[in-house]
């Protein structure tokens, strides 16, 4: 059976959560900056995600993608807002963001 984007997301969960143990004074850090950047400031979670979302194709992380698609979904995000913010990305990143774009739609119908 091939894993399913929403194993992906649980996979990526417990791996991070490994890391945070391994390695606590780095990640603590690491996650107040996380917070203090996707925090509601002038612009929404949503949007901040959205952004991170994008950048995660355009630099093709397909952890990335799947982690801040989560994020936005959660945050609100429609799926009208996520198909925009993969275009941005394939603006930005060419032709290799059409591909991870596409992985990016993909994971949107398992996790949405």
């Amino acid at each position: 059976m091939t894993a399913t984007y929403k194993d992906n997301a649980t996979s990526i969960d417990k791996r991070v959560g490994a890391l945070f143990k391994a390695a606590p004074s780095v990640m603590m850090p690491y996650s107040q900056l996380v917070k203090a950047a996707s925090a509601d400031s002038a612009l929404q979670s949503k949007t901040k995600e959205l952004i991170a979302f994008s950048i995660s194709i355009a630099i093709r992380c397909e952890d990335c993608i799947v982690f801040h698609l989560r994020a936005a979904l959660n945050h609100g995000a429609s799926r009208e807002e996520v198909i925009e913010a993969i275009s941005v990305a394939i603006e930005m990143g060419g032709g290799p963001s059409v591909v991870y774009g596409g992985r990016a739609l993909e994971a949107l119908e398992d996790l949405a």
